[in-house]
């Protein structure tokens, strides 16, 4: 592997302008493929396999063209103080509004609040509903805009409206503010990591090349495989991250193999050939973990996940190709500006001067004299932070978990005022009594049966197909839709009514629908995590043949991820910091956090690992003893990788400040999740391990070191035979990097 790379790394500095040439050429062509390529809408979502899902496929086949799974939106009125919506004026408006309502594209019904009973008893709030042909996410522009326009006309009249429903549904955005924060924080790290403006601009230009690549293929492909912008956000946030680290690793390391007297392109193919190594490994557990998401089933996150995967290849690819061409035309510049002005200076000294031990080289001093003690601090501190999981509620959010200046917020506040909180959730029974004696019997008992069990607020008469096979009964929870009273209503009527019908039961629904994704994640978190970690566990065997290290690595990865959830459950679930966040509405993290933060992080976990422990593993085979290895590992790449993980949490932190609670809960878990395997797990916990272990820790069977192909990512093949017979003992001249 290192060999391969070398020549590669070499290569490419010496055919540099071809290289270039080539990689802005693709990004010309994914660029202008993006801008001709057609709009794609938004993408449909499904659930293969569970029963609200069954329950939606059936509606279509028994009642065409009724749009089961079409959009609904609901048009909110609220009267005047001292007024009531059944005034004349109030009812004049409302009426006007439903006429407009039904006029417009995609629309398949509107109902009238005052002939469909949808008044609250008060009288002082009302609502219309309006179902659309095709889901809220593949709503056109047009359809929403109307349905906006016909709100504002009412609102003109004094009325207080509002819409709710998924018909303004929108995927969600970060914010661009936020994004442009984190880069300028990313920028100014690199700069005080590398002290050069040229060597600090490559992993920025480079990232942003492969990111630019990346999404705009995704554009280009979004309508031929139904790909939304959520899809474009999670490729671009994972791009960005691990292109900056990558490039990182291997300008920091030329710069190393420059200081040690190489030549520049001798420098480039080496670091090309040891970081880009690590670099491959790296990017091999980001992809094993995005790809892995396709065992869940869900068609969505599978295509995140392999987009973010497909990004994660081409920024690993412009890593090892265009790092080493950027290289030969940074030319002396890539070296911090100090190092230039003393260059001359030193020339002609005597005798080189002294070089204090960085930061790095202290801790690890201080880690090896007491591991016990800062393992035990380790564990136990992330330990207590993971407390809050074993509270951990799963769910989706809903207009209620909404920023309250949103209309579908307000909506959802009024409807709860006026009808009940369990009203913007409402079940939908269907009872397939094709194979019934007596169809209107069994649906009658399965309303009678819904109607005794708690947290029941409304059930309306069963709605009969054509057929008179099938029929549909609206059941209203008296709680919320992501309560856990509403869920254990759900498994009540499954359970309970169902077992007794003499028909076939099945319940969907919005609200049915979160629960039975968060029920399906939830499931396939354990095969998940037992694939992934499984796969890059043997990744990591082969890399560092040894058995005990890619185990630790494993198990600080389930610590820090787990450490990450409960802080997640802290601040999203109890409100701990709520304010400093934004979190306007705590309530149950979204079902499918824990699994793709398993995904994610995990990856992001093995990068810093392997650009940590590589170099340690580099040291020993190279002849130094246990513990010197862990001190020249984080000579080398401590400060690379405390730079890493800071601009990673900046990059994700970004995402902080969205308006979106999907997508705030996402910056944060992620970005807390770095910091805790960044400095407490791979900085803090790694050593402390190591040190104890000894040379254990890189204990392999025979059998197995025979077995295991020798990838060579410690760079041995590299090494001239002087390099090879030079005393490991002998005292080396710290350099900075």
């Amino acid at each position: 592997m290192a060999t391969f790379l070398y020549k590669l790394g070499r290569l490419a500095f010496r055919r540099r302008h071809f290289v270039a040439l080539m990689w802005v050429a693709l990004l010309t062509l994914a660029g202008v493929g993006a801008f001709s390529a057609p709009a794609a809408g938004s993408t449909s979502f499904s659930i293969p396999g569970t029963e609200a899902q069954k329950a939606f496929d059936l509606l279509e086949q028994r009642f065409p063209g009724a749009s089961a799974d079409g959009a609904t939106g609901r048009v909110v009125f609220k009267a005047p103080e001292g007024e009531k919506m059944t005034d004349a004026a109030n009812r004049a408006t409302v009426a006007k509004t439903v006429k407009e309502l039904g006029d417009g594209s995609e629309v398949v019904s509107v109902t009238d609040p005052f002939t469909t009973n949808a008044v609250s008893k008060d009288g002082t709030v009302a609502y219309a509903s309006v179902r659309y042909e095709v889901p809220g996410m593949e709503l056109k522009d047009a359809t929403q805009n109307a349905l906006e326009k016909a709100a504002d006309e009412a609102r003109d009249t004094g009325l207080t409206v509002d819409v709710g429903g998924d018909a303004l549904q929108a995927e969600p955005e970060a914010g661009a503010i936020g994004e442009a924060v984190g880069l300028a924080i990313a920028a100014v790290v690199l700069v005080i990591t590398l002290g050069s403006l040229v060597a600090a601009g490559l992993p920025l230009l480079t990232a942003i090349i492969g990111v630019g690549i990346g999404v705009s293929t995704i554009a280009v492909l979004a309508k031929a495989l139904d790909l939304g912008s959520t899809t474009s956000t999670l490729a671009g946030m994972i791009g960005l991250a691990v292109g900056i680290d990558y490039a990182l690793f291997i300008v920091s390391r030329y710069r190393a193999e420059l200081a040690e007297g190489r030549a520049r392109e001798e420098a480039a193919g080496r670091a090309t050939g040891t970081a880009g190594s690590a670099v491959v490994f790296a990017g091999l557990t980001v992809v094993i973990a995005l790809a892995g998401l396709t065992v869940v089933n869900v068609p969505m996150l599978t295509k995140m996940g392999l987009a973010a995967a497909g990004t994660v290849v081409i920024a690993v690819l412009i890593a090892l190709t265009m790092i080493p061409a950027l290289l030969g035309y940074a030319g002396r510049k890539i070296r911090p500006a100090g190092e230039k002005r003393e260059e001359a200076t030193d020339a002609d000294a005597s005798s080189p001067k002294p070089v204090k031990p960085n930061l790095g080289t202290r801790w690890a001093s201080f880690v090896i004299r007491r591991p016990a003690a800062v393992l035990l601090l380790g564990v136990v501190g992330l330990g207590a932070v993971a407390l809050p999981v074993s509270q951990l509620e799963l769910g989706l959010p809903d207009d209620g978990s909404q920023p309250t200046s949103t209309t579908q917020r307000r909506a959802y506040d009024l409807l709860s005022e006026g009808f009940g909180p369990g009203f913007n959730g409402p079940l939908m029974i269907v009872v397939d009594a094709k194979n019934s004696d007596d169809p209107k019997a069994a649906a009658a008992t399965v309303s009678e049966g819904i109607k005794d069990l708690k947290d029941v607020a409304t059930v309306t008469p069963a709605a009969f197909n054509k057929a008179g096979d099938t029929a549909t009964i609206t059941v209203i929870p008296g709680s919320k839709p992501s309560s856990t009273q509403t869920e254990d209503l759900v498994h009540s009527i499954r359970d309970g009514v169902a077992s007794k019908a003499d028909a076939d039961v099945l319940v969907t629904g919005t609200t049915a629908m979160n629960i039975d994704f968060s029920q399906k994640l939830s499931d396939a978190l354990i095969p998940y995590l037992a694939l992934v970690v499984g796969l890059a566990f043997l990744l990591l065997i082969v890399v560092f043949r040894s058995i005990l290290v890619p185990l630790k690595a494993a198990l600080g990865f389930l610590l820090s991820v787990l450490a990450a959830l409960g802080a997640v459950v802290a601040v999203f679930q109890w409100g701990w910091l709520g304010g400093l966040l934004g979190v306007e509405e705590t309530g149950p993290i979204m079902s499918m956090m824990p699994i793709f933060m398993v995904g994610v992080v995990f990856g992001l976990a093995m990068d810093y690992e392997v650009f940590l422990v590589t170099r340690m593993r580099e040291a020993y085979v190279h002849g130094e003893s246990p513990s010197q290895a862990i001190v020249t590992g984080f000579k080398h790449s401590a400060r690379v990788v405390v730079a890493a993980a800071v601009i990673m949490m900046a990059v994700f932190g970004g995402f902080i400040s969205s308006g979106e609670s999907m997508i705030k809960m996402i910056g944060f878990g992620l970005a807390i999740a770095v910091f805790f395997d960044a400095f407490v797990v791979r900085m803090a916990i790694v050593p402390a391990v190591l040190a104890l272990l000894g040379r254990r820790a890189w204990w392999l069977p025979k059998w197995l070191d025979r077995a295991l192909p020798n990838v060579d990512v410690e760079g041995e093949g590299l090494r001239t035979p002087a390099e090879k017979h030079t005393d490991p003992d002998e005292d080396r001249e710290l350099v900075r990097v």
